[in-house]
């Protein structure tokens, strides 16, 4: 019930009551005559107290009411008429006395009626008003509640994605820190394999050349072979520094992943063994990647021989192929990855797993786990080299116990394979001029002993000053320019673009062991570019010479 209702309904109370007193209360003393005689001595004094009390309740007409109904009593001798007489003036007088203390005290009491209701319709409003504000009050109540349960629910919105984001980035730069310490190392451990590719080259070389002016049985010729056995292997692991430090020199081609992986299926059980199950999942779709595929067996094998040695149990190893596309959010929370098309090759195995605090120094060369004599600590930093180079990525993940997925991710090709051909026999030595230059001088010296041992007349020069002096000076004609890359004052490169100048038909063979200078060169010469790596083996020389002479 509103609190309007209520008061209309307790004022209807109040006069009903009111009207109740104004008929009753004078019924009530015409009752008390008979026990109270001296009542009807002063009617009208009495009277009013009826009329009083029912304008006090109920108002001004219930005390006229009830002052009418208390003159018919008087006027009917119901109560009786006191000292006076019918119709007389004394009575006439009392009469109107009462009538007009009748009308001031209703008046009176009408005037608090009506003060008294513009009060009680004051604290209505009040009352209204202070309900309404509660309501707003609540209201506001609920309001700020809401927003503050908005605002913390923001706040920890925000809180989380700030700490995300925090995450990401100490993420991104713990990648970018990392891949800056591989540069670094790489940069450190091709500069030294550049530097013992000479060495060996000189090695290798002046094994060869004492190797085969030995008869075959003499014993000596077994422990130059030694001799070159050892060198050889040295220069392996000059390759897999220079594949580490992404300098090795590639041959690239069109390569189809799934045939690459597929061909080399029998080899792959023959390694691993009968307890360990292999699994490959090639990718329906066939797509192309541009890579050495040499040097991306390399990796294949290299990763399997990982995955052996980390399940000496048994378990599974599973090879899978497949077409991706990594968008631009992996891209960023990947350091190093272009978003585009790429081709997958994941490795996984069941075996011991990788602790999380091994995990970020895997790739880095010498680091190993194993034993020692059981790994020279080269295996991985070579894929990680091979794979850069190819311009991919790898990526790792691991749990202890549970096994380890390493995830190749090579940038795709639209152009389709081509079928290979079959190599050019080689050639025998035909003679003729070269031209050596070589600023490393026991590598110049064993070169120019190994090219007039097979019969080539050779002009040999430190440097480009010493080498554009002797093109000036010979008065022949200079069939090959063999040239290092790397040299003071002049690469082979503008070498070989000044000489032409003078010696237009010479052409170019260039060495080294650096693929950037590779890239170099071919930005400026032709297309094609006659390279020859090093270490320098003595058959791959002479066969190279003669080809480009005899071509």
């Amino acid at each position: 019930m509103t609190t309007t209702a209520f008061h209309t309904e307790r004022v209807t109370t109040r006069r009903a009551a009111a009207y109740g007193v104004a008929i009753a209360a004078p019924l009530m003393l015409i009752l008390a005559k008979s026990w109270a005689p001296w009542l009807a001595m002063h009617p009208y004094v009495l009277l009013l107290m009826p009329t009083t009390t029912a304008a006090w309740i109920g108002g001004k007409w219930p005390g006229v009411a009830s002052a009418l109904v208390s003159t018919t009593i008087v006027e009917l001798g119901l109560l009786g008429r006191g000292t006076h007489t019918p119709g007389s003036g004394s009575e006439v007088f009392l009469l109107l006395g009462y009538l007009g203390e009748s009308a001031v005290i209703i008046t009176v009491l009408e005037a608090l009626h009506r003060s008294r209701r513009r009060l009680a319709a004051s604290n209505v409003a009040l009352q209204g008003a202070r309900l309404e504000l509660e309501a707003q009050a609540e209201q506001l109540r609920q309001a700020h509640a809401q927003l503050q349960r908005s605002w913390s629910v923001e706040l920890a919105e925000e809180q989380s994605a700030r700490q995300g984001v925090e995450h990401a980035l100490r993420g991104t730069e713990e990648q970018l820190r990392h891949a800056q310490k591989m540069e670094a190392v790489g940069r450190l451990a091709g500069g030294i394999a550049h530097d013992f590719n000479n060495l060996l080259s000189i090695i290798l070389g002046y094994s060869a050349m004492v190797s085969s002016s030995l008869p075959a049985e003499d014993p000596l010729r077994a422990d130059v072979d030694e001799i070159a056995k050892a060198g050889e292997r040295a220069a392996e692991l000059t390759r897999q520094l220079l594949a580490f430090s992404r300098r090795q020199v590639f041959s690239e081609r069109i390569v189809d992943l799934n045939a690459l992986v597929g061909g080399m299926h029998r080899m792959i059980r023959r390694l691993l063994g009968e307890d360990i199950e292999v699994v490959f999942q090639p990718d329906a779709v066939h797509h192309s990647v541009l890579c050495d595929p040499g040097q991306i067996e390399q990796v294949l094998m290299n990763l399997i021989v990982n995955a052996r040695d980390a399940m000496p149990r048994g378990g599974t190893l599973t090879i899978e192929t497949r077409d991706v596309e990594l968008d631009e959010s992996f891209a960023a929370s990947h350091a190093g990855v272009q978003p585009g098309a790429h081709v997958m090759l994941a490795i996984t195995d069941t075996g011991v797993g990788i602790p999380a605090e091994i995990q970020a120094r895997i790739f880095e060369p010498f680091f190993t786990t194993k034993d020692v004599g059981r790994g020279t600590g080269l295996g991985l930093s070579t894929v990680y080299g091979i794979v850069k180079q190819s311009g991919g990525t790898i990526w790792v993940s691991s749990e202890v116990g549970r096994g380890t997925v390493f995830t190749v991710y090579l940038p795709r090709t639209q152009v389709e394979p081509l079928t290979p051909e079959s190599p050019p026999a080689a050639r025998r030595a035909c003679g003729g001029t070269v031209l050596l230059v070589e600023d490393e001088d026991q590598l110049r010296v064993l070169t120019r002993s190994l090219l007039r041992r097979a019969g080539y007349t050779v002009l040999d020069a430190r440097d480009g000053a010493e080498a554009l002096q002797a093109c000036a000076r010979h008065a022949s004609k200079i069939d090959l320019l063999l040239t290092d890359v790397v040299m003071p004052m002049m690469c082979g490169r503008e070498l070989a673009e000044r000489a032409r100048l003078v010696r237009p038909d010479m052409k170019a063979l260039f060495m080294s062991g650096y693929t950037d200078e590779v890239i170099g060169l071919h930005g400026g010469l032709e297309s094609q570019v006659a390279f020859l790596e090093k270490p320098i083996n003595a058959n791959q020389l002479l066969t190279k010479v003669s080809e480009m002479i005899g071509a």
